[in-house]
């Protein structure tokens, strides 16, 4: 196992690739859900005026 771990001492850069790798697909999968929730949000008002237009 620690020679797994190790990575034919590579480790350094192969652990912080795999870091990077989860931190910048994790801010994806962020971004896109907050995007998603302020788009709605953004919608339910839009709604809310035009139906408060026709009123």
């Amino acid at each position: 196992m620690r020679d797994f771990l190790a990575m034919g001492g590579y480790a350094l850069w192969v652990w912080s690739a795999f870091g990077l790798t989860l931190v910048v697909l994790l801010a994806n999968v962020i971004g896109a859900d907050r995007r998603y929730h302020n788009t709605l949000r953004r919608l339910r008002l839009r709604a809310n005026r035009v139906e408060s237009l026709r009123k």
